[in-house]
């Protein structure tokens, strides 16, 4: 099968941890290709590595195998691998404010935490220490939203005190979202107190810690076979609901260079079940809301990322702003229904094809074609 060398990316991932946590090497293993340099040393990631993930659906090469289209465009999302980071990161120590940048361009933060135990790589921790990792992250990521709020509330009271009622409304949110910080509480757990307060740190303010966030093990060989206690007490005392995806990355990495029958043999010696990979994304999409439609012609076979509750006529303008201009009708056929048909001209002919007008919400996995008008 053929596929596309023409990329649209849905969203972008940054690796975050603390220096020498493996996070480069996790980079290559989700990549399989070997474009970061990996040392035993902080800061040996500078400049951010930026790789493209494809997001793997069975359901393309099924649609593209019934009606015998040979090329297929998946879905994108971009990874990158963000410089490690130091205990006073905010304040500039390290590479600092080149990493908070970084950071700030990504759509959710993958933050890398080493659970593994080596005497021959470097620990900036005194021991193998997960949630104490975690504190310093999130500690560095508050203190540099805490700058960022403490600039605009200055420039926010002098326009309140002048009697402007939006700002005002602005300072009330500004105020909510810096007490919040204060008490060492990231931004994204307000989404749930106060979604308003919330959208405005995340849309106006783009604070750090209002980015959705996925925790990453790195474990070591050992933790495949018996859980060291550091694991368990992380999974245990984590202050959030957020997934926790554990990932030996050196085994990872020294599989990719095994045949694949040596490579099934240590998988079943560490029974190793899961692509930590398909993981990782299942769960950024569950996290994103991101859902996926199809469309299709003579000569290739695409999937498209939008959000949950998106409208059909919103959906076309993602492929072309002219479907959205011009758009008239759709039809629609979902692939849990399709996949029970030879192709797509079956379905029509047994009546399975819908149409459905502008303000249909498409749903995950719906294959669709849209009629525009001139």
């Amino acid at each position: 099968m053929f596929y596309n060398t023409l990329i649209i990316m849905s969203f972008s991932c940054g690796l975050v941890g603390l220096t020498n946590v493996g996070k480069s090497t996790l980079f290559n293993v989700l990549l399989k290709k070997f474009q970061a340099e990996v040392a035993n040393y902080p800061f040996c990631t500078i400049e951010p590595n930026l790789g493209i993930i494809e997001i793997p659906d069975e359901r393309l090469e099924l649609i593209a195998k019934k009606e015998g289209i040979s090329k297929i465009v998946p879905s994108y999302l971009k990874l990158i691998d963000i410089a490690g980071l130091v205990k006073g990161a905010s304040k500039g120590e390290g590479l600092g404010n080149q990493f908070l940048a970084h950071i700030r361009e990504v759509d959710i933060i993958l933050f890398v935490l080493r659970a593994f135990e080596d005497p021959h790589i470097v620990n900036v921790l005194s021991k193998v220490d997960p949630l104490e990792e975690l504190e310093v992250l999130k500690i560095e990521l508050i203190l540099k939203d805490l700058e960022t709020v403490g600039k605009r509330l200055n420039k926010v009271s002098k326009l309140a005190k002048a009697g402007q009622s939006k700002a005002k409304e602005e300072l009330m949110f500004l105020e909510k979202i810096k007490n919040f910080l204060e008490n060492g509480k990231m931004i994204y757990f307000l989404l749930k107190e106060d979604f308003l307060a919330y959208e405005y740190a995340k849309k106006e303010l783009f604070l750090l810690t209002a980015k959705p966030f996925i925790y990453i093990l790195n474990i070591g060989e050992e933790d495949l076979i018996e859980e060291k206690e550091c694991v368990k007490v992380f999974e245990k005392k984590k202050e959030s609901e957020a997934p926790v995806i554990k990932v030996c990355s050196k085994l990872e990495y020294e599989l990719l260079f095994l045949s694949s029958e040596d490579a099934q043999e240590f998988k079943e010696f560490y029974h190793l079940k899961d692509n930590p990979f398909d993981k990782l994304t299942k769960e950024i999409i569950k996290l994103l809301n991101s859902i996926f439609f199809f469309t299709f012609n003579e000569k290739e076979v695409r999937a498209w990322e939008i959000k949950k509750g998106t409208p059909i006529v919103k959906a076309a303008g993602k492929i072309h702003t002219d479907f959205e201009k011009h758009f008239v009708v759709a039809e629609v056929i979902n692939f849990e229904r399709y996949k029970n048909f030879l192709n797509l001209s079956q379905a029509k002919e047994k009546g399975e094809v819908r149409l459905e007008g502008k303000s249909y919400i498409v749903e995950d996995g719906d294959i669709i074609y849209i009629r525009v008008g001139k």
